[in-house]
């Protein structure tokens, strides 16, 4: 009876050594994979494009706003008081929806932005999990400044090897 226990006592340790040696574990620089994923770049561009084309229709409706404060004033000065009053309150209500117009278009890109940042986190994360379970790995931890991986041995840091394959992924839908 004791050298049956010794017997699986002696299996469930080698077994569970031999499970533990197999496991295979690496990690990846999240911040330079996000940062140098060309999608992220080219989806950065498509938005500055939107964000230069808002500032550049923005200057131009605010110049235009202030001409027509300009002539308003010209014009004030053959009005009676009550004309005055009533422009200056129509002048208000432009300004006001001007205004509105602008914070409207800014939280659409702010929007837009956070929409593209939540997309590509998900496919970053999507690619990185397809990548582990065909090559095999048990884990695959993610390094930042937050510190959740305080030390990598060298090879084990997959940084390079998943922004290279994510991008050639990347490029091959385009």
């Amino acid at each position: 009876m004791k050298n049956t226990f010794y017997l699986i006592a002696l299996t469930l340790t080698l077994f569970s050594t031999s499970c533990q040696k197999s496991q295979k574990i690496a990690f990846v620089d999240n911040v330079k994979v996000i940062n140098e994923y060309q999608e992220k770049k080219d989806m950065e561009a498509a938005l500055q494009l939107k964000i230069d084309a808002f500032q550049q229709s923005t200057d131009s409706l605010r110049q235009a706003f202030q001409e027509e404060i300009g002539a308003a004033e010209v014009r004030a000065a053959r009005m009676s008081q009550s004309q005055i009053q009533q422009l200056s309150q129509e002048l208000q209500q432009k300004e006001q929806f001007l205004s509105q117009q602008i914070q409207a278009q800014q939280q659409a890109l702010a929007n837009e932005s956070q929409a593209n940042n939540d997309t590509l986190i998900e496919r970053i994360k999507t690619f990185i999990k397809d990548f582990a379970v065909t090559n095999n790995f048990t884990f695959i931890l993610g390094s930042n400044d937050a510190g959740s991986v305080l030390y990598g041995a060298e090879p084990n840091d997959l940084t390079e090897t998943i922004l290279e394959a994510l991008n050639a992924a990347y490029e091959a839908k385009q």
